[in-house]
């Protein structure tokens, strides 16, 4: 019987460049170059207003979590966000108070209001929910249970 040995801590990454992993030497680096660029090419008070900003992000990039996760993913997450398509799937009707309503007006309404679903909707919902059920049957069965011809 051989015996293996298992890899512990799979998910802490190595320390490469002294305390710095290897992602965390590279935003440094890379936020320290850019205040190098900063300082080289501009005038002094300029560059420390570009410069503070810089080394500020590079070090959150570096170090900061947010729920146990690196900042990176939350950057990554919150412009795939702004950035996405969005499905907006309820949105609450605005109605007029009934106070400012004719009484006449009021005592029709229902004070809870009813979805309606038309004919096409509800067949559209019914055929959705039931893709894998249709897959099995048959055309003639599902011209008869849908009123759809395939």
């Amino acid at each position: 019987m051989a015996r293996y040995q298992v890899p512990q801590f799979i998910e802490v990454e190595d320390k490469i460049f002294g305390p710095l992993t290897f992602k965390q030497f590279i935003y440094l680096a890379g936020g320290g170059g850019l205040s190098l660029v900063f300082f080289t090419l501009l005038p002094f008070w300029l560059a420390v207003i570009f410069i503070i900003p810089v080394a500020v992000f590079a070090a959150t990039l570096a170090f900061y979590e947010v729920n146990g996760r690196p900042f990176i993913v939350v950057l990554e997450h919150a412009f795939g966000y702004l950035l996405g398509n969005k499905l907006y799937l309820w949105r609450p009707r605005t109605t007029k108070p009934l106070a400012k309503q004719d009484p006449a007006a009021a005592s029709q309404q229902p004070l809870l209001p009813v979805p309606k679903l038309s004919e096409s909707r509800l067949k559209d919902l019914a055929w959705s929910l039931n893709i894998k059920d249709r897959a099995t049957m048959s055309a003639e069965e599902t011209k008869v249970r849908t009123g759809f011809e395939i």
